[in-house]
């Protein structure tokens, strides 16, 4: 348990005493990907219940509530993704060369791309949860939950045998390290908790999402030559909106 509170408190901000993690080697964090779909589903449940609070108990409207949605997932991640999304489309959007690419997204400052990424993104998210709130609430609360937790499992893509793309930084404590098996366990994790929450339909979004999630893979290799921690929170945010359209899109 011990690994799974380390991933618990390095994949968001939720308060985890520190003896539950006492003698935990940070090295040894790469080892927490299987844990990664179970991250998401706590993150995902702790929002879908106060949108669900927002929406059916004080009846703000569907509106309102997907902006807390997506608050909300903000909050328990402390922004980490959609910094990384801001970094990523900074330096992938700059037309510069590799290593410019990679200095501009060190840069804590943000440009106008990763403004865009982080207005369109976030405008994207709102949008289609509350689609799915007008839907079928029962349903959207069941993607809720469930979409952190597949595009959590997807950064697993970007990781299994990856380069890094820089020499040294946090990513590298996750790209290129986990194993195959861990690997397999954390997409089929999440592919079962997929389909308990969406049924039938889980099939096609669990495909199309890791799809995806190819085509970004190669997309990043292609432009930086590897994979950064900047592009695994990029993935995540993007994976997470693949998954809401997908659902929209299927749900009556």
């Amino acid at each position: 348990m011990k690994l799974f509170f380390a991933t618990l408190q390095f994949m968001s901000r939720i308060p985890v005493p520190q003896h539950w993690t006492d003698g935990f080697e940070f090295k040894d964090s790469y080892k927490g990907i299987i844990y990664f779909p179970w991250v998401g589903l706590i993150l995902g449940a702790l929002a879908a219940f106060v949108t669900h609070v927002a929406a059916d108990y004080l009846q703000l409207g569907n509106g309102v509530s997907a902006v807390i949605y997506v608050l909300m997932m903000a909050i328990l991640t402390g922004g980490l993704h959609l910094d990384g999304l801001a970094d990523t489309c900074d330096g992938i959007f700059s037309a510069r060369t590799r290593e410019r690419m990679l200095e501009i997204m060190k840069d804590s400052r943000i440009g106008t791309h990763g403004t865009l990424a982080l207005i369109f993104g976030l405008l994207l998210k709102v949008m289609l949860v509350a689609k799915l709130l007008q839907m079928n609430p029962h349903a959207a609360y069941a993607t809720l939950i469930i979409a952190p937790v597949v595009s959590r499992a997807l950064m697993s893509v970007l990781m299994y045998e990856q380069e890094y793309a820089r020499e040294n930084g946090l990513g590298n404590i996750f790209i290129g390290k986990i194993s195959g098996q861990a690997y397999l366990i954390t997409l089929l994790t999440s592919f079962i908790l997929l389909f308990f929450a969406v049924g039938g339909m889980a099939f096609a979004v669990f495909i199309l999402s890791y799809l995806f999630s190819l085509l970004y893979r190669y997309y990043i290799n292609h432009s930086l030559g590897g994979q950064t921690g900047d592009t695994l929170g990029a993935g995540n945010e993007l994976f997470e909106i693949i998954v809401l359209l997908c659902a929209a899109s299927m749900i009556a």
